[in-house]
């Protein structure tokens, strides 16, 4: 057999059998064999892992690429996630006719990543609906996404002027009628939030807590059940994306006993499972939904552990520090986190809370492969895309935006150390990420694919 590369010395994440000792040959890309430790395997190049661990590249199925410098972010955001051991993307699409506009940001990526990736229509109108299994289909694109929190005067501010229940429940319809397609869906109350917020910033608070006190845990799980709600009655497919709340996971859990619901998805963040509203970060973690408490960090852990969370996506948006340095209702939303995924799964679940590498990769590889028609994604298994990290779990980093290559200029775990880090990066076999650096080669041939899933 004609290997392009073996990875020797390693300790493998292979499906039910967890970490097992052998060896990884690649050919074109793929996987083309799972070797024991002294199998003599002929290669143009082997690597000695050491005996690092090599688990499968994850999947980051929430970013907002674009958001940044619309002209550049693939270049610079498809780094900063490969030095953190992301390798494939999903990046959200938006504009008023997605048939006149997608083609443009399609060419755009696939001049620029150094990683896979795909997209997410956002559905803000009824044009996006009527259009929905033309463009689904043209575009190769099997997932969307609706922003309940853009109903009304928000989403006037925005320039939405369709969004509402009934394009909720126009777009879940269609959805339902596109096979292997799903419906991702921001849930928050935000009629309700003014009430809310306006007593707060009358009474002059300006700290992270009060972003949490103005969008509660109790607004986000009444849009959780309208939206499991109508799914039920039209039979999509649904991805509550960004979950933050325990009361909202209990809401998706009370519909899922429901034995004629549809699939009932739900993606957390690395930042409910690790940031809480007493951060430090302050206005740096302001983020919708907002940050909570700890109660509810544990919630989204026992979440993972349970398998009510099916997916962890980064909700990255890279925005400069300018823009947050204001006070907490001045500041931008979001902020980035693509290639934190891993490292805060291995700081926070595996070393300190416990849980199981096999689980965490689920989370954040393989679901969202099975979720998003990349059926060569998401696993260590022969045949697939050779997505490979050799991680150091003993690596102990701390994070320092300067070396994160993002076009953001910040994090909000800046300044934190955290244990466990990948120290190569493979996107189907070539090294793309070496160190904490990105590769020369990766720099001026980014070689990033286009993932066509339906």
């Amino acid at each position: 057999m004609n290997l392009d590369l073996v990875l020797a010395n390693a300790r493998i994440l292979l499906p039910q059998r967890g970490l097992t000792p052998g060896q990884i040959g690649i050919s074109q890309g793929r996987i083309a064999v799972i070797a024991e430790p002294g199998a003599q395997l002929a290669a143009d190049e082997t690597v000695d892992c050491q005996g690092l661990c090599v688990l499968p590249g994850v999947i980051d199925p929430h970013v907002h690429f674009g958001f940044g410098s619309p002209e550049t972010d693939f270049e610079t955001e498809s780094r900063t996630a490969a030095l953190g051991g992301t390798t494939s993307v999903l990046s959200f699409h938006r504009s008023r006719d997605i048939r006149e506009s997608f083609q443009a940001a399609h060419d755009r990526a696939l001049a620029q990543s150094c990683i896979d990736f795909g997209f997410h229509f956002g559905l803000t109108s009824h044009l996006h609906v009527e259009t929905l299994k033309e463009i689904s289909e043209r575009f190769g694109v099997s997932s969307y996404k609706l922003y309940m929190m853009y109903k009304g005067a928000a989403g006037l501010a925005q320039g939405f002027t369709d969004i509402d229940d009934g394009l909720l429940f126009a777009a879940l319809r269609e959805t339902a009628r596109i096979p292997g397609a799903i419906l991702g869906v921001h849930c928050e109350n935000v009629e309700v939030i003014p009430l809310l917020r306006d007593p707060l910033r009358a009474a002059g608070r300006d700290d992270l807590r009060a972003w949490n006190e103005q969008s509660p845990d109790f607004l986000e799980a009444e849009n959780v059940h309208r939206v499991c709600y109508f799914a039920s009655k039209t039979g999509a497919a649904v991805n509550i994306v960004h979950l933050s709340s325990g009361e909202a996971l209990d809401e998706v859990r009370r519909h899922r006993r429901n034995r004629n619901a549809p699939p009932i998805h739900v993606e957390t963040c690395p930042h409910y499972l690790f940031l809480t509203d007493e951060s430090p970060a302050g206005t740096y973690a302001k983020v919708n939904p907002p940050v909570r408490g700890q109660a509810d960090v544990d919630a989204m852990w026992e979440g993972v552990l349970d398998g009510s969370v099916t997916t962890i996506g980064s909700d990255h948006v890279p925005r400069k520090r300018s823009t947050k340095d204001k006070d907490i209702w001045a500041a931008s939303n979001g902020f980035p986190g693509t290639g934190m995924i891993l490292p805060i799964l291995l700081h926070e679940g595996y070393h300190r809370r416990g849980v199981p590498l096999e689980r965490l990769m689920e989370v954040a590889s393989a679901n969202s492969a099975r979720h998003y028609n990349m059926p060569s994604k998401g696993g260590i298994e022969v045949g697939k895309d050779a997505d490979l990290l050799v991680v150091d779990l003993d690596l102990e980093k701390t994070v320092d935006p300067a070396t994160l290559e993002s076009y953001a200029d910040y994090s909000p775990y800046e300044g934190m150390t955290l244990k466990g880090w990948p120290v190569r990066t493979l996107v189907r076999g070539r090294t793309v990420a070496l160190d904490g650096k990105i590769t020369d080669e990766a720099r001026s041939r980014p070689g990033g694919r286009y993932l066509r899933r339906l």
